[in-house]
Order: structure tokens, then C-alpha cells, then sequence
């Protein structure tokens, strides 16, 4: 397997441009993510990568061997698409079969090939089956034998699992990642669904119009976002944000919102006119003391927890609170929020502030 490495790579379509100046590195063996909403240029990534489109500028190394301007047929790389790309006129065991059967191979030797890769995905007694009358979830598992069979360097996977049904579609991605944890495969895999993303990832990349708002593991994104972007395109529901005009002084703790003094962490850079607080849900309780108020509007009951809406003096909140807890809409309640978790971001650019908590994140991420 390979390391592949992403320097400034950029691609315009005329004068639209899909991706710009994006830098990261996938390790080898890793499972990488490239998440984003549609149209954010995460496909448009992973095709460069792949050979499909060339970049306009930047450089795409695998395996330490430039291959930015190399055609698909060159990288040795496996490609698995959302739609499967089977073919109908052959049963499972040849589809499989056909990318060593098209290089040359012997046919028992391509033939033990598919039986190795069919032990490993569990469909040993479907291959002389047509690919016609399997399931969603047979036919993609077929497409990614089809894909590990050549053992390539790399695979490249443009959301594999998005055709199938919600739950199975879940079943689907632990077994795909079961199967990486087997393989150690480098494997970079392109959604739009965040949870599939924290569910999968040893990394993630988020994109959003070309750009590249944050790259690191799913615990420190879902922690801390680096932008108001990733902040509220990560997690169910997303952060909350209550926009306040204030001075913060390098190596403040607190902020002043209204007549309440917050607590938060220790800034390592300062900032003054429109800011914004960014708090998640399950980071937001209710105490009968706290001086921040706000008026309960509704109630989701979830099971194990609820999801309390409540209109705050700086925007609507949303709270994530034991379901077992009396609460009443109408009601005004006390809000507290836990400081180690609060992220302070510049309105303007929509940019973190770097605090005492993120900076790790900020610097590497």
C-alpha cells in the first residue's frame, strides 16, 4: 500500500473553480475521509487522485512518485463508484475476474485470486451467480472485489454505499471498515453523510466550496472545529452559536455576554468587535442558579435523552439533556455551559480563535 500526498492541488472548469490550494497527506494504510455537502470539490478531489481529471495546479504523489499529469491506467490505483459499474453479461465470479483476465493473467491464477477475495468478503457461494438478480448490498460487495483483487496501492471509493436502504447502508460500512482493519488497506472514500464519516475515518477532510476548512482525526473536528463551517456541518444537532459584540484580551478566561460573565478557555489570541460562541448541545445544562437565562420553546424526546429548544438573549440553543428530566415548555431555566468546550469565533471570517483547549488542533489540524 501507499501514502498519497495532496500539494496545492487545484482545478477550474473555465472560470469556475472546484478545488483550490488543497494540502494533506493520507498515510499509508490509513482510512480517509473527504466530507462536505454537494458541490463542495470533494469528488473532484478524489478523481484527480485517480487519474480522471487533471489538475489545473498542485501535485498528487503516491507512493512518493508524482503522478499528478499520469493517466488512470498508470497509478495503480482501484476505483469503486457509487452505481457499482458491474457488468450484467457476466456472473460474479468474472466481474471479479475481469480486471486480471484484461492484463494478461493465467486464468488459474486469476481464478485462485477471486477465490482468496471472495473468502474475505463472504460471498464464496454467489460467484457463479449474474449479477442481475443479487442484492444492493451482494452487488457492492462484488465491486469491491472487483477493486481488491488487482491488490492495487490504493483504493479510491466515490461513495459506495450511497444507493443502499439507511440500515443496511450502516451494516454495509462496519463491514467495510472490518475489512480495512483486515486488509490495512490505504483507502480514501468521499461523503456527504457526517456520521458515516466520524463512524469510518482515521482522518477527515472537510471541504466546502473548494476549499479545505479542517483535516484531522473525527474526535478533534467533532471538539474543535476549526471554523463556524465545521462546526455546524459536524454533529446531530449541530453547535450552537450565540453572536455577541465584545473585547476578548489575549489570555482572557472569560467573555461577557450581556450582563453574565462567561466562563471560557484561556485565550491564546485576542479579538474584539463581532464574535460568535460556539457551544454544543450536550455541553449545555440547565441550573437554577446560572444567571444566563433563556425561555424552553420545545422538547424531541430521543429514548435515553431529549433535545430542549430554548430561546436565549443571543439566539436560539438547543440542549441535550437526560429524558428523564421534567421540563416544561414555556418555562424559563437557568442555562450553564461547560468552559472547557467553548470555541470563540470571529463573525467576519467565520475563523476559531485559537484557545488554551484547541491549539493542538489548530496548529496540526
Amino acid at each position: 500500500m501507499a501514502q498519497i500526498r495532496i500539494d496545492n492541488l487545484r482545478k477550474d472548469f473555465g472560470k469556475f473553480t472546484a478545488v483550490q490550494s488543497s494540502t494533506f497527506t493520507v498515510e499509508d494504510g490509513e482510512f480517509f475521509m473527504l466530507l462536505g455537502p454537494s458541490g463542495c470539490g470533494k469528488t473532484t478531489t478524489l478523481r484527480m487522485m485517480a487519474g480522471l481529471e487533471l489538475p489545473t495546479m498542485g501535485t498528487v504523489h503516491i507512493d512518493g512518485e508524482e503522478v499528478s499529469q499520469k493517466p488512470a491506467s498508470q497509478r495503480d490505483i482501484a476505483f469503486v463508484f457509487q452505481m457499482f459499474a458491474l457488468y450484467p453479461h457476466m456472473n460474479v465470479g468474472r466481474n471479479i475476474a475481469y480486471p486480471l483476465l484484461s492484463q494478461g493473467m493465467p486464468r488459474a491464477e486469476a481464478k485462485a485470486r477471486v477465490m482468496d477475495v471472495a473468502k474475505v468478503l463472504g460471498i464464496e457461494a454467489i460467484l457463479d451467480r449474474p449479477v442481475g438478480g443479487l442484492s444492493g448490498g451482494d452487488r457492492q460487495r462484488v465491486a469491491l472485489g472487483r477493486a481488491i483483487v488487482r491488490r492495487p496501492k490504493a483504493f479510491l471509493m466515490d461513495e459506495p454505499l450511497g444507493a443502499l436502504d439507511a440500515e443496511f447502508r450502516e451494516h454495509m460500512a462496519e463491514e467495510l471498515r472490518a475489512l480495512h482493519d483486515r486488509m490495512r488497506a490505504t483507502t480514501v472514500y468521499v461523503t456527504h453523510d457526517q456520521l458515516e464519516a466520524m463512524q469510518m475515518g482515521d482522518k477527515i477532510v472537510v471541504m466546502n466550496h473548494g476549499v479545505v476548512e479542517q483535516f484531522g482525526i473525527p474526535q478533534d473536528i467533532y471538539d474543535w472545529p476549526a471554523t463556524m463551517f465545521v462546526a455546524d456541518f459536524i454533529g446531530s444537532p449541530s453547535m450552537n452559536f450565540l453572536p455577541f459584540e465584545g473585547v476578548v484580551e489575549k489570555g482572557a478566561d472569560h467573555v461577557r455576554l450581556g450582563d453574565c460573565n462567561l466562563s471560557v478557555p484561556v485565550q491564546r489570541e485576542g479579538a474584539q468587535g463581532a464574535l460568535v460562541l460556539g457551544v454544543r448541545p450536550e455541553h449545555v445544562h440547565l441550573d437554577a442558579d446560572a444567571p444566563y437565562r433563556a425561555q424552553v420553546q420545545a422538547t424531541e424526546y430521543l429514548g435515553t435523552t431529549q433535545i430542549v429548544s430554548l430561546k436565549a438573549p443571543h439566539g436560539a440553543i438547543k440542549a441535550r439533556l437526560p429524558a428523564a428530566m421534567p421540563i416544561r415548555a414555556g418555562e424559563m431555566a437557568g442555562l450553564r455551559f461547560d468552559p472547557r468546550t467553548i470555541t470563540l469565533f470571529r463573525a467576519e471570517t467565520g475563523r476559531a480563535l485559537r484557545s488554551a483547549a484547541n491549539e493542538r488542533v489548530m496548529a496540526h489540524g
